[in-house]
């Protein structure tokens, strides 16, 4: 069925695929309606399969692969159809981070972060001398420098096999002539209504005449944004980096009293990075590298986790597991509030990794008692061993026979991002100058702290908590590939889909529906999803947890790949998803 027709067809294809529909608010994650899981979505596929959270996006990969193309191409085309029906998660206004494992067993990690605008300073954010937070989150100068059309178009250029024109048409075509929005889009909406009606061209298109939010089943029409699509699929990356994007942005940027300009857009340059590689249970995890936090800590947690007999824990009590889980999760993000930011600004010790420092780490894990932690560890040469220099969310994840592999997170950041659309473009802005750390002691929508080393400055990226993962066996070839949306517990999630999966055996799906933790240091509180047993809970509590509970957290999508070369899809329950292969 061709996207034309799944469009053409609304109606139908809604009642024929019930529960595929749309993605995650991540300040506040968009929930199922019932309190436990169910089963993920799967699929599976000898030429291919994606999992990401819209039907619209996943029947896109597939088309791709239809029309010959590889992992790299089905990506790069469920990208762009996110930027149309899952505006409110991610879209050309924002950034990416995105992880490949090529046909050749090569690695790469390309960095589509956003980046401060050149005038961006560190007092931006104040009025009267006191940071006012609102102003990082919706308005002007909330905005970073996007990055995905860039990422996508390295992608594209560097290992796709049918180039992005087809894809950025396919998506111009959708925006065009729209889409019913779902209960969660819906939701999103409603619940941005009063910030987006603060902006006569997001008012103009996604509120009625009423500014009031339309209602789930409604149809949202994007011409501008088709126009913007198409004219990058003539054009190329150029137009929006230094042709007719740029000159909108720049004149809607210098009325609405922002700080990014032409120039900024001109200037910008995906970076390779090197992957982070960590040995866990015979297997090789890859990460990302700052500006991500994820890659980071979860080799730290990983690491940590190495101490103990995971699986035989959690098989004599699964609240004993969770408790080791939630103590590793308090150490590393502790040591992100205070060590972590943009290695291209600011030194983030390799020491971080150390295994002696992560055996000190955890050599104080009680598996019977909550320890408080206090602070940050202090790694081995914090000073002169370094990395190198060089949400409101969604991820998506493909791979092919081949043996390619992408993982890619891509963001504006809170819902609708700065609430800002960019006029003539439909081009949804991104708010992700509030991953800074806007000032001591000032959390961000989050609710994350950050030190100095995540401070403001010109052209510098934001700290990242998204974290795509490719898992290798120890013959170096892929097995597992997922990736998180859902703000700091995107970095706690992959720990517990890697943990399922590695530790105790479990399938990508099964571990993906199960129900999970999440702790962040600050505040000092074990968050655990509805899901989890009232006994389990109780169990966390008798050893000094402060447990709350929420509905549900992150949302995940995953890829298995077996010693047999079969591909399977797995995507979450919290919210209507989408996996498909291709035979």
């Amino acid at each position: 069925m061709s996207i034309r027709r799944l469009v053409s067809d609304r109606r139908n294809f809604l009642q024929t695929t019930a529960g595929l529909a749309t993605c995650a608010c991540l300040s506040q994650p968009a929930i199922a309606h019932e309190a436990t899981p169910r089963s993920a979505t799967v699929a599976s596929g000898k030429r291919g399969v994606v999992a990401t959270v819209h039907p619209l996006a996943s029947r896109a990969a597939i088309e791709a692969f239809e029309r010959g193309g590889n992992a790299i191409d089905a990506a790069v085309a469920a990208s762009l159809m996110l930027s149309v029906v899952d505006g409110h998660n991610s879209g050309i206004g924002g950034g990416c981070l995105a992880l490949v494992h090529t046909a050749k067993g090569d690695l790469f990690a390309i960095d589509g972060r956003e980046r401060a605008p050149m005038k961006a300073t560190p007092e931006m954010f104040f009025r009267d001398g006191k940071p006012d937070p609102t102003l990082s989150q919706v308005g002007p100068l909330a905005a970073g420098v996007p990055g995905l059309i860039a990422a996508l178009d390295q992608l594209s250029t560097r290992w796709g096999k049918i180039g992005w024109k087809e894809s950025l048409l396919g998506a111009s075509i959708v925006a065009k002539n729209g889409f019913q929005i779902d209960v969660n889009y819906a939701r999103n909406l409603r619940e941005s209504v009063n910030e987006l009606g603060k902006f006569p061209e997001s008012k103009r298109i996604l509120l009625d005449a009423a500014v009031m939010p339309p209602v789930a089943g409604n149809l949202l029409k994007q011409t501008d944004l088709s126009a913007t699509l198409s004219n990058i699929a003539i054009h190329g990356a150029t137009w929006f980096y230094a042709g007719g994007f740029a000159e909108k942005l720049d004149r809607f940027m210098r009325d609405s009293g922002g700080l990014m300009v032409a120039d900024d857009l001109a200037a910008f340059k995906t970076v390779d990075r090197m992957p982070i590689k960590t040995n866990y249970r015979g297997h090789q995890v890859i990460g990302f590298p700052p500006p991500s936090s994820g890659g980071v800590h979860l080799a730290q947690m990983l690491g940590m986790l190495s101490q103990f007999d995971v699986k035989a824990i959690f098989a004599n009590s699964p609240a004993r597991g969770l408790h080791l889980l939630l103590e590793v999760m308090k150490r590393a993000m502790a040591d992100r509030a205070y060590w972590l930011g943009d290695s291209d600004f600011v030194d983030v010790p390799l020491g971080l990794l150390d295994p002696e420092y992560l055996r000190q780490r955890a050599s104080d894990i009680d598996l019977e008692k909550a320890l408080p932690v206090t602070s940050h560890g202090q790694p081995p040469n914090a000073d002169t061993s370094l990395f190198g220099r060089q949400k409101h969310t969604t991820h998506l994840t493909t791979a092919d026979r081949e043996g390619n592999v992408v993982a890619i997170t891509q963001t504006v950041n809170t819902s609708f991002g700065c609430k800002m659309i960019v006029p003539g473009t439909g081009v949804i802005l991104n708010n992700e100058m509030d991953d800074f750390s806007i000032a001591p002691g000032v959390r961000n929508a989050f609710g994350l702290l950050g030190s100095a080393a995540n401070a403001v400055a010109p052209g510098k990226r934001p700290l990242s908590s998204m974290s795509p993962t490719i898992v290798l066996n120890d013959a170096g070839k892929p097995t597992l590939s997922c990736g998180v949306a859902g703000g700091p517990k995107i970095i706690t999630t992959v720990l517990q889909l890697l943990v399922r999966t590695l530790d105790l055996g479990q399938s990508i799906d099964s571990a993906i529906a199960a129900e999970r933790v999440h702790h962040q240091w600050s505040p000092d509180q074990a968050i655990c999803e509805n899901a989890v047993p009232e006994n389990v809970a109780q169990a966390l509590r008798d050893r000094g947890h402060s447990v709350s509970r929420i509905r549900s957290g992150a949302v995940a999508q995953g890829v298995a790949i077996a010693a047999d070369g079969t591909l399977t899809a797995a995507s979450d329950p919290r919210v209507p998803s989408s996996a498909l292969g291709i035979e």
